[in-house]
């Protein structure tokens, strides 16, 4: 029998998982537990499966404008630890009431609310030390870019509207508004973390990269919706059909499924031109791109 070989884009994937799932266990194990149920719950959440696109963002475009992998390693495993601390309050009763993520009982469920609040506390608080540790002379401006994309002013924000907008009836505009901050805003921070390791804040290429990221994240969203309509509870590892029993307004409820799907095509080829100032080095977040709107999970 011959192997089949990986694609260019899945040896990449692995590599990176491999070195932030390293990382992130590192900090696990190299010290005790304090409360070893907080723990044990902040492990489920975090290390329990996941496709790690986030950190994947951080490695590939760090590696695009020259930068080292180990220096890449603190700031993908910090967005990472952001991203399960999200996905772990999301999934409680009092907002999106999920039992399932990445084919695992949500946390709240394998454990309890307490203890799913706390496990995200403690994660989105471990997110800033792991950064915070690192030796850099853009620190201040990597702590920046991680926390204004979380917060008030991103993801946080974009839950907040994602919360008022179920039941209700926004135009497209108000979704991408929506979605620019709860899904795309910490898709960006990714991008321009694995930049600005390797360059100054006002390279031009860090701000096509920028440009990038956000016909991506949006991308990705709409993507998400679609496969909300298309995939099965067992293939993506959540619930399918949720967006609709919870009357949560989606691209495909907006656009239709065609529609939807023509948007998010439209949103690739945006982000693959915005890569032309990066050149042949950019060819694997191309890549990552068309992977966006391809994968069935």
């Amino acid at each position: 029998m011959v192997a089949t070989q990986q694609s260019p884009l899945a040896t990449l994937r692995q590599t990176s998982n491999t070195r932030v799932d390293a990382t992130l266990a590192a900090l696990f194990d190299s010290r005790p537990a304090v409360a070893p149920r907080l723990e044990a719950a902040m492990r489920h959440g975090l290390l329990v499966g996941g496709k790690r696109l986030r950190p994947l963002l951080v490695y590939m475009a760090g590696k695009a404008l020259g930068a080292d992998a180990k220096a890449l390693d603190a700031p993908a495993a910090a967005i990472e630890l952001i991203h399960a601390y999200s996905l772990i309050h999301d999934d409680l009763p009092a907002m999106d009431d999920d039992d399932l993520r990445r084919g695992q009982p949500t946390v709240h469920k394998a454990f309890d609310e307490a203890s799913a609040i706390l496990a995200g506390d403690a994660l989105q608080a471990l997110a800033f030390e792991v950064l915070a540790s690192t030796a850099h002379p853009r620190l201040s401006h990597l702590i920046h870019t991680l926390a204004s994309a979380s917060g008030r002013d991103g993801m946080v924000a974009g839950q907040a509207l994602d919360l008022d907008a179920v039941g209700g009836h926004p135009d497209v505009d108000a979704l991408a508004h929506m979605h620019a901050h709860k899904t795309g805003a910490l898709i960006v921070a990714a991008v321009r973390l694995g930049g600005l390791v390797a360059v100054a804040e006002d390279d031009p290429r860090l701000n096509a990269l920028t440009r990038y990221a956000r016909a991506i994240g949006l991308a990705f969203q709409i993507h998400d919706d679609i496969l909300d309509v298309t995939g099965d509870t067992v293939t993506l590892g959540k619930t399918s059909g949720a967006d609709a029993a919870r009357a949560k307004p989606t691209y495909p409820s907006l656009l239709g499924l065609e529609g939807a799907q023509r948007k998010a095509q439209s949103l690739i080829d945006e982000a693959i031109a915005a890569l032309a100032p990066l050149g042949e080095g950019a060819a694997p977040l191309a890549d990552l791109a068309h992977y966006m709107i391809e994968r069935d999970h």
